[in-house]
């Protein structure tokens, strides 16, 4: 499962690792939760561009958004299955970039969060699927979900789910190769990662600095 995730990389730093020519206006976030935008990475044309989304995906036959907060992740074994994410798989792949996310483990009755990252620190991509949901009146509205597989054997010390990593060689694999190549993309990651716990602070969705992915 992934539901908060951190992108504190500079635009500089996102137009270069996806070959995308916007981001001047991204700042950084260091606790990003459902319903709330954050950039994602889009196949246009023959090239990438870098749009703005909701993080709940909301497919366009829906009625409202109200679908948001129970979409947020896709279970990769879901992916085919369920009418609202096979649409998006099919044809509307996304790459959701970030510098590491938050996961809480369950001791008694306390959960502590932990924040998962690169152990390199770089920035790298969770595999997504978006869509544009048009209401009555008004501007459509784009929006994402996080593709999530079983937990390498690091993570799953404190969960047992992980989101899907995008290795930077698979990126454009991942956007527009066939379902069924992209679908042998939704492994674990294998590669270094660190975890370690952090303040409890981040359960607040108003709070967004820097302090809380500092390791207890």
């Amino acid at each position: 499962m992934c539901g908060r995730f951190y992108l504190t990389a500079t635009p500089a730093e996102i137009r270069k690792k996806f070959k995308v020519d916007d981001g001047r206006d991204l700042v950084p976030r260091y606790n990003i939760a459902p319903t709330q935008l954050s950039p994602i990475v889009v196949e246009v044309g023959r090239g990438r561009g870098l749009r703005t989304a909701r993080w709940g995906l909301v497919p366009s036959w829906s009625r409202d958004l109200s679908l948001a907060a129970q979409m947020i992740n896709a279970p990769a074994e879901a992916i085919e299955d369920k009418p609202a994410f096979r649409t998006s798989f099919h044809a509307q792949r996304c790459l959701v970039p970030a510098s590491g996310y938050y996961e809480w483990q369950t001791k008694g009755a306390k959960k502590q969060p932990h924040k998962i990252a690169l152990r390199s620190g770089a920035l790298f991509a969770f595999a997504g699927l978006w869509a544009r949901w048009a209401p009555e009146i008004g501007e459509p509205v784009e929006t994402f979900a996080i593709i999530t597989t079983q937990a390498n054997k690091l993570v799953s010390d404190v969960h047992q789910h992980m989101p899907v990593i995008i290795a930077p060689a698979d990126y454009q694999r991942w956007l527009t190769a066939s379902d069924q190549t992209a679908k042998r993309l939704l492994v674990p990651y294998i590669s270094g990662m660190t975890i370690a716990p952090v303040s409890d602070r981040v359960n607040n969705i108003k709070d967004d600095d820097v302090g809380l992915i500092a390791p207890l």
